[in-house]
């Protein structure tokens, strides 16, 4: 096995006696040891949390979404409201979503990953 393959690094945690009693049955069941099954649930979901994180056109292509949805729902709601609606008023409508939607696409994914996490 190559060095830089080689296992030398140890991650730990605490356990409650039933709690240990229910790793190693699960282990067990999928015929490997608890150290086996350990690292394999371990890297799994590491896997599967980077896989998960947005790339940079991801994000993008959101933020600009979260900008077309804040204008279109402003847009309508000033013409539900037959308010009239000026080309100046527009103008300040797209900008105000140009300057926010990054931020609000942050939000929105912090809030996404806080909703897995629970």
């Amino acid at each position: 096995m190559p060095a830089d393959q080689l296992r030398s690094r140890t991650v730990g945690s605490k356990v409650t006696e039933s709690e240990y009693e229910k790793l190693t049955t699960v282990a067990e069941r999928e015929g490997l040891t608890l150290g086996e099954w350990c690292r394999e649930v371990l890297l799994a979901q590491a896997n599967a949390n980077e896989a998960k994180k947005p790339s940079a056109t991801e994000q993008t292509m959101l933020a600009e979404f979260m900008a077309l949805r804040m204008i279109l729902l402003n847009a309508l709601s000033k013409l539900g409201q037959k308010k009239e609606f000026t080309e100046q008023e527009f103008q300040e409508l797209v900008e105000l979503a140009d300057q926010e939607r990054f931020s609000r696409v942050q939000e929105r994914l912090a809030a996404a990953v806080a909703g897995r996490q629970s």
